[in-house]
């Protein structure tokens, strides 16, 4: 409850500023099929530009607590490491293998909740390829939970003159890489592999409905 109501609080409160800073435009494979509106439990994935990316999220599914898995440095400064337990901040020890964070992920999506979760794991490097290798996290709750993987694309333009852009992919089901015949490790692979190879599909194809409007 009291989430909810600091989710409520922040959101209503940084609804003029976020617009001012981040000017989100948002776009969708196909609206008819998945909107800003997600209902249930699901995971919504996205690529990795900015620790920005959680805020601007926050006010593009304005209608849903959304509970973010956030790497361990950000919860050791001490205000924003509290502000972000308030918010429902997931922590992840990188450098550790204690999986906690993991059942509580599996607990919010048994409740209907809404998670979100950057797969890349870090931000990328200059020069390195992007989005990063996909860790298989959000696939391996994905087939654990039976929810949907709701593929997000932002192109982190933040704070600057062009507007921040975010397009919404079609959902991505768990049951159609859930195969018998298989491991559940090579299931797991399979939704990873399919749930980047979207992401990339949605950059291209933000990229091309950019290009089509400026011509």
């Amino acid at each position: 409850m009291l989430i909810r109501f600091v989710n409520a609080f922040v959101k209503i409160t940084g609804l003029i500023p976020q617009f001012l800073c981040f000017r989100t435009k948002v776009c969708y494979e196909d609206k008819a099929v998945q909107s800003r509106r997600v209902k249930g439990g699901a995971i919504i994935v996205s690529n990795h530009t900015s620790v920005f990316d959680y805020a601007v999220y926050l006010f593009v599914f304005f209608g849903r607590t959304l509970r973010t898995v956030m790497a361990e440095v950000l919860f050791k400064k001490k205000v924003l490491g509290v502000f972000l337990k308030l918010m429902g901040g997931i922590r992840v020890d990188r450098d550790s293998n204690e999986y906690g964070f993991m059942s509580k992920c599996e607990k919010i999506l048994q409740n209907k909740g809404l998670l979100c979760v950057f797969p890349e794991g870090r931000l990328p490097k200059p020069g390195e390829e992007k989005p990063l290798p996909f860790k298989p996290g959000a696939a391996f709750l994905s087939l654990a939970e039976n929810v949907p993987v709701i593929p997000v694309y932002t192109n982190g333009s933040y704070f600057n003159k062009k507007r921040a852009r975010v397009i919404i992919g079609t959902p991505i089901y768990p049951a159609e890489y859930s195969d018998k015949n298989r491991s559940d490790k090579e299931n797991t692979e399979a939704l990873n592999t399919a749930i980047r190879e979207k992401m990339l599909y949605l950059e291209k194809l933000l990229e091309e409905r950019q290009k089509g409007k400026e011509s």
